[in-house]
């Protein structure tokens, strides 16, 4: 489904991010993937066995307005161009009533989950224009689209943030044949998540499936955003949820 293209994954050292290289490495793509941790980025590279070297690690902190150019330019030095994007770094923040929320928490979790998004797309399409078009996902939530759960103010505002974003993108891009589109994961089995078996089971209980998702399940509905199978999908904010949204049970 990726066959040739190039592509690039933030926070890309974990999760949904690791998995996705993984699933995208064996789709036939060229990767440039990100996160602070480069030892973990070496470790998901050399999981893809034979096909690391499609895999060039730059290593980079998304809040950082250096990073976003950084990874392009490294897409067209190393690989001639940009396919599409995975904008997937994200982080949950302090958690607490709005009342009690610190200013610089606030900003911490806006600017990682929601201003590395709007310098990523500065860079990124241009890149893709260039290229005669491509697409573009962002990692939203759940979370402040169909519910709103105490204590997660700022997470929800960042995310839902990314679905205007997408849209707006979307119509921007859209005659440039590049598509943009938000991804919402339900719970995903990942750190962010946590190890607590009590949360874990009140999070399963959320889901029409009850059961979280494994990241290489949200993985797979990126593959199918960033690839010609979505050729018609732009401007969405597509649930991934296992029936979250209808769910409330």
């Amino acid at each position: 489904m990726l066959q040739d293209k190039t592509i690039l994954i933030t926070g890309a050292s974990s999760g949904i991010g690791a998995a996705a290289v993984k699933l995208f490495a064996e789709a036939g793509a060229n990767l440039v993937i990100t996160a602070r941790r480069v030892d973990r980025l070496e470790e998901v590279r050399n999981s893809v066995g034979d096909d690391a070297d499609r895999v060039l690690i730059v290593p980079g902190d998304v809040n950082d307005p250096h990073c976003a150019k950084g990874l392009v330019e490294a897409a067209k030095d190393h690989f001639g161009g940009l396919d599409g994007a995975f904008n997937n770094a994200g982080i949950l923040g302090d958690l607490g009533p709005v009342e009690d929320m610190r200013q610089e928490a606030w900003n911490t979790v806006l600017n990682t989950n929601l201003t590395s998004c709007f310098l990523a797309a500065k860079h990124q399409v241009p890149a893709l224009r260039e290229n005669g078009g491509g697409a573009i996902v962002f990692t939203s939530t759940f979370v402040g689209h169909t519910v709103g759960m105490p204590g997660m103010a700022a997470y929800a505002a960042s995310k839902a943030g990314l679905i205007g974003l997408t849209q707006c993108l979307a119509a921007e891009c859209g005659p440039a044949n590049i598509r943009v589109n938000a991804l919402l994961p339900g719970g995903t089995k990942t750190d962010m998540a946590g190890d607590d078996p009590e949360f874990l089971e009140f999070v399963k209980g959320m889901h029409a499936l009850k059961r979280m998702a494994e990241p290489e399940e949200i993985a797979r509905a990126a593959m199918f955003l960033l690839s010609d199978a979505g050729s018609f999908v732009t401007g969405s904010a597509m649930l991934c949820d296992g029936g979250n949204s209808i769910s409330k049970t």
